[in-house]
């Protein structure tokens, strides 16, 4: 089945807020290989001006993907997963995410194109604070190859 080109302009959420811990900012950090020790010590975060630690920048996919997870699972939307190429990333950062923070999310599909045989979608998911501040804006595109 392919990608339903009429799902583009549908959004989804906000969805539950995200609680941004500690240990998920030192986890994401080693994974990425972030060294700075605004990641890992409070007390080196907070000597760089940041109420508690600071997130790596890229940390924000984590909470994207999540709510991305709402367009990939709708069977109106149709994107297989198991066919699905991840084709690009770009952040916009409001404000810095730190520990502490809890942070919804609302995702839209900006934009589906197909041709050759695959499908892209173009998702823009916006990070807000429970007061409804923008966090970060973060752009994905999913490239999905149909089927022969």
């Amino acid at each position: 089945m392919p990608v339903n080109p009429d799902a583009q302009g549908r959004s989804y959420g906000p969805h539950e807020p995200y609680e941004v811990s500690r240990a998920k900012i030192r986890e994401f950090a080693d994974a990425v290989d972030a060294r700075s020790f605004a990641h890992r010590d409070v007390d080196a975060a907070q000597a760089e001006g940041y109420a508690d630690l600071v997130a790596p920048s890229t940390f924000a996919v984590v909470i994207a993907q999540r709510a991305e997870f709402h367009v990939v699972q709708d069977p109106e939307v149709g994107v297989d997963f198991s066919k699905v190429v991840h084709a690009d990333e770009r952040f916009t950062h409001h404000r810095p995410i730190v520990a502490g923070d809890e942070i919804s999310t609302t995702i839209h599909i900006d934009r589906i194109v197909s041709r050759g045989g695959v499908s892209t979608v173009t998702t823009r998911a916006e990070l807000a604070d429970l007061d409804g501040a923008p966090v970060a804006t973060v752009l994905s595109t999913l490239a999905v190859r149909e089927d022969a």
